[in-house]
């Protein structure tokens, strides 16, 4: 998963750029980038590490311009090396930096195509270099040096047309303006914000509307499924559908988990659809265990606060803070091995003891995922003292691998795969363990939404919206992420590998 933003203003945007991406570094703590252009010269930062360590006062100073664009990355399949930092960039045509959120399907397809067809060559293993070419040999089909909106939006047709998977993207061409697009299933989000200034009207694309706010642009709206957007360098800003059939599927994980409480998504409040999501677990827990003896709900920070809270309220039982989060370590799930998974979860969590001994508890998280972190909360919750613990989730049991950018690909590092609840509930030593109902998560979600006829729910029911998702290409991912973990101990993260297999 990883968070995107792009500005087109009157003044420089290199500190709007920053701002917004620390918005969106939840999405991503392994590496950051930011890309400004002045007049026809591009000026480039991007490491490993978060937003705050990656850019000090000397790289600031030095991305000039009144355009940009922006990425935080945490790595999918293995990927730890800077040289997957993005944006990437590209000299032909124009010169184009691209910074992407999701993961193509068909990545492996396209970089032979790249090669053998395009004479392209791909330098690393990031599937956001390859978009970013194709992109590239979709523009570079157009013979005037002139880049018109209606030139932007073809490339981007064509490009629908090849790829597949999930891909919200922002892309600044030099000296023309910034072009953005998302996937025709729409399956992560990408927002437009406008603001006006002295000078006119100033917009900006943000993963989230969040990002957006704290630079002072209001949210406008949503990019639509397989729509593009291109901002020019007047600050004019074009649209176009560009998919043939697009449909509105977006992940519901991004609620469930990744977006920030505070924004909304295709116009869906992640705030209140996380608080429906307490409602619905409350009635479950009312109907099962009309009788339950439970003496407090505690939140496992942050993410379950608003979930937990308001099931507390719905069962009338009372709330509490039961650990304390240390905030300089990073979101476990996120992290980019599990080694360090299971290193940082006493680090990050340390229990009120008083909270906890001498009573029956119910842990609510958001999900249960690897079960890893879930089972070293509930021996914590032992060891303060609790009489017994339960554990809600406030989603359903996570059963299967996500293709569309989040880093579980492999189906037996996920607890739910294969076991029932009370196997899961063994497994991470509950005394009783309540999940969210798959159908009330997607009620819970979609209440107030429009246009939204089903969510991708893959990691939850295996139906990939896509369509071409089968059990050949889970195989073949699971072995690509074991053999790049293998190859990401053994890699010099200061060099570069250039090579092309064909």
């Amino acid at each position: 998963m990883c968070g995107i933003i792009g500005i087109v203003a009157k003044t420089p945007v290199n500190q709007a750029l920053y701002d917004g991406l620390t918005m969106l570094q939840h999405r991503g703590q392994d590496a950051a980038g930011i890309v400004t252009c002045d007049q026809d010269r591009m000026y480039l930062r991007k490491d490993n590490g978060l937003v705050r360590d990656v850019f000090r006062t000397r790289h600031m100073l030095r991305l000039k311009g009144n355009i940009g664009i922006g990425h935080v990355r945490y790595p999918t399949a293995g990927c730890f090396t800077s040289a997957e930092a993005q944006p990437f960039y590209v000299n032909s045509p124009f010169g184009i930096a691209l910074a992407h959120n999701g993961n193509l399907t068909n990545a492996e397809e396209l970089k032979r195509e790249l090669f053998v067809q395009d004479r392209r060559h791909i330098n690393t293993d990031s599937d956001s270099e390859i978009l970013l070419n194709v992109l590239a040999h979709e523009l570079d089909s157009n013979p005037s040096l002139q880049l018109r909106a209606e030139d932007a939006f073809n490339a981007v047709s064509t490009l629908h047309k090849r790829c597949r998977g999930a891909y919200a993207v922002v892309a600044m061409i030099t000296g023309r303006g910034i072009l953005a697009f998302r996937d025709p299933h729409g399956i992560r989000p990408l927002a437009v914000g406008v603001r006006e200034s002295e000078n006119g009207k100033e917009y900006a694309v943000a993963s989230e509307s969040v990002a957006l706010a704290i630079i002072g642009y209001e949210l406008l709206r949503d990019v639509a499924p397989g729509e593009a957007v291109f901002i020019d360098m007047n600050g004019e800003m074009h649209a176009q559908q560009c998919a043939e059939n697009p449909e509105l599927t977006p992940c519901i994980f991004e609620h469930v988990y990744f977006a920030r409480p505070d924004s909304m998504i295709d116009g869906i409040s992640v705030y209140k659809a996380r608080m429906r999501m307490g409602d619905y677990l409350a009635a479950k827990i009312k109907h099962l265990k009309p009788d339950h003896d439970i003496d407090v709900v505690l939140p496992i920070p942050d993410t379950s606060r608003t979930a937990a809270l308001q099931l507390s309220y719905a069962l009338g039982v009372n709330y509490s803070e039961g650990f304390i989060k240390n905030r300089y370590i990073g979101r476990t799930f996120i992290m980019p091995g599990q080694t360090e998974r299971k290193k940082s979860v006493r680090q990050k969590l340390n229990p009120i003891v008083l909270e906890f001994r001498g009573k029956n508890v119910l842990l609510v998280d958001d999900s249960i995922v690897r079960g890893t972190t879930s089972k070293q909360i509930i021996q914590m919750a032992r060891e303060s003292g609790a009489k017994k613990v339960y554990f809600a989730s406030a989603a359903p049991p996570v059963r299967y691998p996500n293709v569309y950018g989040i880093d579980m690909p492999a189906a037996h590092e996920l607890i739910g795969h294969g076991r029932d609840d009370k196997e899961i509930a063994e497994a991470i030593g509950a005394d009783w363990l309540i999940y969210q109902d798959l159908d009330d998560l997607v009620k819970a979600v979609s209440k107030k939404a429009k246009g939204i006829k089903r969510f991708d729910t893959a990691v939850f029911n295996g139906d990939y919206v896509t369509g071409d998702v089968n059990a050949a290409y889970l195989e073949r991912i699971e072995a690509l992420r074991n053999d790049d973990v293998r190859e990401s101990k053994d890699k010099d993260n200061e060099v570069m590998e250039i090579h092309n297999s064909v």
